[in-house]
């Protein structure tokens, strides 16, 4: 496979430190290294790739930024754009803080080879395969994804505790 090696198994030692350091909480890019590193690799993709020709980029680290594109809502230019400038998207894709990032066009690129023979559901499959394995998992962060992002706060459930007392407040103001 003509892919250029990848450095992003093993996130660089200042890398960590920086994002740790901006973000003590983490983020969702950080979530998803944490939980979701592994689910790929660049021989996953090898058969999505010709052997001789110029290096491509990470296929695994391209998946990634795809997920990373899905649960922020971002488009092509926005992903590639945060790759370069976000320091949690560097952490996230295992890159050095000096890494240069890519072109917003690679991201249609790799989702048109995606798109190609099923390769999405195969790539769907192995990442199930790898969830459900047995054996240890990532280490657990205290960053969790926000269950309803950018609507801020989840509301309290009719009932509980919370919701009894604003009532109650309310009521009583009237």
């Amino acid at each position: 496979m003509c892919v250029r090696s990848r450095t992003g198994c093993v996130v660089p030692e200042l890398t960590v430190r920086v994002a740790r350091a901006c973000n003590p909480h983490g983020t969702t890019a950080m979530a998803i290294r944490d939980h979701l590193n592994g689910l790929w690799s660049d021989e996953d993709f090898a058969e999505w790739y010709p052997r001789d020709g110029r290096p491509g980029l990470s296929p695994a680290q391209l998946a990634t930024v795809s997920v990373l594109q899905f649960l922020l809502e971002l488009s092509d230019r926005q992903a590639a754009e945060s790759v370069r400038n976000r320091i949690d998207f560097k952490y996230a894709l295992g890159m050095e803080l000096e890494a240069p990032g890519f072109h917003h066009s690679v991201l249609t690129d790799f989702r048109d080879r995606l798109a190609e023979e099923g390769r999405a559901d195969k790539l769907l499959d192995l990442a199930l395969e790898k969830i459900r394995r047995p054996g240890p998992r990532a280490r657990p962060t205290a960053h969790r994804l926000h269950p309803r992002p950018g609507r801020g706060p989840r509301p309290d459930p009719p009932g509980s505790a919370a919701t009894e007392a604003t009532a109650k407040r309310t009521s009583s103001m009237s």
